[in-house]
Parts: structure tokens; C-alpha cells; sequence
């Protein structure tokens, strides 16, 4: 069994979308006598997290909506290193992809700087997302802080949103190979917003656990 922790690590000089000075976390420490206590103030977005449909939709599901079973589930890391620009229907087809998949997809953005933004990062494009839509995946996750870019309309968020597949995002995949495994993801427990951090493992050697949820 062996476990590889996915997750960004929160510091105030992070990586964050398109390098914009308001989202990076902010952290004040105060110390009295000798307790000391954090502050911490930071965009929901933050880091390695997950989206509910509220992000890019409209009166859409907030967070406390999404099931769990879309938190603790089998997945599939698909290598697609060598994709530049954007990921297509082509580039996803010689993958078995199927039904109430959990797909998770490991670009050259895991290979940047950490606290570089690369505004040229990889996404996943319109026609990529149908044509996962049409596989009937619940879920995806992807190495970039965003699933799209130069999209106006937000189309890629907008179509996976609707069909109720989750969203999760800021994934460190570089030592990850493609493979199956057991993705165990512990968002903060948040209600009535759009989105939350996340610690996020994969575990290798557990793909054929049985899950079970009280």
C-alpha cells in the first residue's frame, strides 16, 4: 500500500489563479504570553479544492450538497503529459473510460514551479468535457487551479456542473503514476457556498476496497 498526498500546501506566497494578489491566503499570528493563535484568511478556492454547480451556475447546489461517496471513491489517474494547450475528445479516447468513473488527470501543469501560476496551463476543453459527459463519469479532477481558461462562457465548468459531476482542482500529480487507486479527500465541512479546501490522498494497493457510507 502506498499513499501519495495530492494536496497544495497553504502558505501566504502559494500559488494562486492567474496570480491575483487578493486570492492569495493571508496568515496572522499574534502570541500572548504563551499561547499563540492564527488567523487565516483565504478564497474558498484556495489551493487544492473542490466546486459545487453555486461556482459558475446560478441559484446551483452549494457545496454540503455534493455526495460523499464523490470524496472517498475509486479513481483513475489518465497520463496525459503530453497534451499541450488543452485536453480534447481525441486525447481522452484511447483511455478506458467508463461509467460513474472518477477520472483524474495528470498534465504538465504538475511539473511547474510550485508557486508559479502558468497562464498557458493545461485545461480541459469543451469537447473534452462531452465527451466525458457522454461516458457518464461522476466526477473529475484535474493538476491545474482551474479546469478551463480563456473561456468566456465558462463552458467546461458549466456542462460538467449540469450534469452533476464534480469538479475538484489544484491536484500535485508529478510523482503520481496512471494507475487506479483509492482517492480519500477531506473537505472542510462548509455549507451555503461554492466551494472548499481539501486534503486529498490516493492510495495505491486499495482500488478494490469495498466503501460503504453510514
Amino acid at each position: 500500500m502506498k499513499f501519495y498526498d495530492v494536496t497544495m500546501s497553504i502558505h501566504e506566497s502559494m500559488m494562486v489563479y492567474k496570480d491575483k494578489a487578493e486570492k492569495k491566503p493571508v496568515f496572522n499570528t499574534s502570541t500572548n504570553g504563551h499561547v499563540t493563535e492564527t488567523k487565516i484568511t483565504m478564497d474558498a478556492h484556495t489551493g487544492t479544492h473542490i466546486d459545487s454547480p453555486l461556482h459558475m451556475i446560478n441559484e446551483g447546489d452549494t457545496f454540503e450538497t455534493i455526495p460523499l461517496d464523490r470524496f472517498i471513491t475509486k479513481c483513475k489517474v489518465l497520463d496525459l503529459t503530453t497534451v499541450e494547450d488543452g485536453i480534447t475528445a481525441r486525447h481522452l479516447e484511447p483511455f478506458e473510460i467508463e461509467q460513474n468513473d472518477f477520472l483524474v488527470l495528470k498534465t504538465t501543469n504538475s511539473f511547474h514551479e510550485k508557486n508559479e501560476f502558468d497562464h498557458e496551463f493545461v485545461y480541459l476543453k469543451e469537447d473534452g468535457a462531452k465527451y466525458l459527459i457522454d461516458k457518464g463519469i461522476k466526477g473529475v479532477a484535474t493538476d491545474g487551479l482551474g479546469i478551463e481558461r480563456s473561456q468566456p462562457d465558462h463552458s467546461t465548468h458549466r456542462s460538467l456542473f449540469k450534469e452533476k459531476i464534480v469538479i475538484m482542482e489544484g491536484f500535485s500529480l508529478k510523482d503520481v503514476p496512471q494507475g487506479e487507486y483509492l482517492m480519500i479527500a477531506a473537505p472542510i465541512k462548509v455549507t451555503g457556498i461554492e466551494a472548499a479546501p481539501a486534503r486529498v490522498f490516493l492510495v495505491e494497493g486499495m482500488e478494490d476496497i469495498d466503501i460503504q457510507f453510514a
